[in-house]
């Protein structure tokens, strides 16, 4: 049976309410709002009457207000009909601003009453179905905090299901931002080893000396600050997952120890003699060539070999256009409510922006437009102005050079030129400032440095 929870601290109204509704409906009754809150926690209506002129001042809303507004905090799908005399009309009507489904006058007429009563019940089955589907519908395109419903990502999520099985080494590769640590992350939850530790660490922000220290760990005086044994991520992630991020910028010598390391599965702390025996599942993951790397001599070929048993190759946002439209209404949805914004969707304009534009900062980026663009809406539905993108997208899809300087190049080689251009541009117009231009571009300060190592640029930074 269909429960309701009455409100109302009339006796006389109280015996009407349960007489009239117990036909029909399971009813609740409270006479105050601590009585209210407790069965509405206890027994989840979803339809509730509210009288608004609650104990112990009848003649002052402010207890009913109070329990409208920790209902709807609690469960915001719950249909409150507040139930008023004529001279709280005023009072209803805010009522129905904090969101309440809908008012009745007193006195009340039972028959009017359960036909107020039925739509809010009709609507909430509605939406409760809906959530259902939108459940099940994110189970299909969704897997362990990834999003897509693309070919490309479908095949992902079928490789980690197979992959998570087994203690094979595993490469990830693809741009910065595209989600390689989601990937590995998934892995490892969907793995046996998803009891232990997922420990990652960016080889490509840690300079080479202190690498090596923070993957073996260290002996006391090994060196001249090392007042005390240290031990490494290598050991932290024993009987876990060890995620090695930017793999490819790890120097020669920590490669040969890295190799030794997965042909043996024992390492030597920095300082010290022993052997130690780690289990620890290894995955990497690198946004440059490996291949290239390797015929340039920046890369062993046979701990290439050793670490893509299976590779991963996670596409660029660009590339899955089927994903951005599902991808931007699934973050915002999830930033509204972080932000705890009423905000239903996109304007058509607006969604158009984000379809066109290129996303060169990938997922990543499109996540730091989308917090800005809800943060910064004062309506109901997010505009390009929002967004930020503007002239960006013009200079991403069409670039403002002529089409003949790229002739003869490559993709990869136009795809540099472009974004050498646009980075250096954006640093010239924020004076170096790393932390301004990095805003501006929608990515984060250890990206663009990423970046700006990437292609060689100099760059002084007057943000530190």
């Amino acid at each position: 049976m269909k429960k309701i929870l009455v409100v109302e601290d009339n006796p006389d109204i109280q015996n009407q309410m349960k007489w009239g509704l117990s036909k029909e409906y399971a009813v609740l009754q409270a006479s105050n709002r601590t009585e209210a809150l407790k069965l509405f926690n206890k027994k989840n209506p979803a339809v509730v009457t509210l009288d608004l002129g609650l104990p112990p001042d009848e003649d002052d809303s402010s207890e009913g207000f109070e329990c409208l507004e920790e209902i709807l905090l609690q469960a915001p799908e719950t249909k409150v009909i507040i139930i008023t005399g004529n001279s709280d009309r005023a009072n209803a009507l805010k009522a129905i601003q904090m969101g309440a489904y809908d008012y009745y006058l007193k006195p009340v007429d039972m028959s009017e009453l359960k036909v107020i009563m039925e739509r809010a019940f009709h609507l909430s089955a509605i939406e409760n179905e809906n959530r259902k589907l939108h459940e099940m519908r994110g189970r299909e395109i969704g897997f362990a905090g990834m999003i897509g419903q693309s070919n490309a990502m479908q095949s992902i999520f079928d490789t980690i299901t197979q992959v998570a099985a087994t203690d094979a080494t595993v490469l990830i590769t693809g741009e910065s931002g595209t989600g390689k640590e989601l990937v590995a992350r998934a892995i490892h939850e969907n793995s046996t080893r998803n009891s232990g530790p997922f420990i990652p660490i960016n080889c490509g922000a840690i300079p080479e000396t202190l690498l090596e220290s923070e993957l073996f760990g260290y002996e006391k005086g090994a060196f001249t600050s090392a007042y005390a044994q240290q031990k490494g991520k290598f050991e932290y992630a024993d009987k876990g997952t060890l995620f090695l991020d930017e793999i490819g910028e790890m120097s020669p010598n920590l490669q040969a120890k890295l190799l030794r390391f997965l042909q043996e599965r024992n390492m030597q702390r920095v300082g010290g003699r022993k052997d130690i025996k780690i289990d620890t599942r290894v995955i990497a993951a690198t946004n440059i060539d490996l291949n290239l790397a390797m015929k340039e001599r920046r890369f062993r070929e046979d701990l290439f070999f050793r670490i893509s048993v299976i590779t991963i190759d996670v596409p660029p946002l660009r590339d899955r256009s089927s994903d951005i439209n599902l991808l931007a209404s699934t973050l915002l949805e999830r930033y509204s409510v972080m932000f705890k914004k009423k905000i239903k969707g996109f304007s058509t304009a607006a969604m158009q922006e984000i379809e066109k534009y290129s996303w060169p900062g990938n997922v990543r980026e499109l996540e730091n437009k989308l917090q800005k663009a809800v943060i910064t809406s004062g309506s109901s539905t997010i505009e390009p102005r929002n967004l930020g993108l503007g002239a960006n997208t013009e200079d991403a899809v069409r670039p403002s050079e002529t089409e003949k300087q790229y002739e003869g190049m490559t993709l990869k080689e136009a795809r540099k030129k472009l974004e050498v251009h646009i980075i250096s541009r954006v640093i010239e117009k924020h004076k170096g400032n790393i932390k301004r231009a990095s805003e501006t571009l929608g990515i984060s300060r250890p990206t663009l440095y990423d970046l700006i190592d990437k292609y060689k640029l100099s760059v002084k930074d007057i943000s530190k």
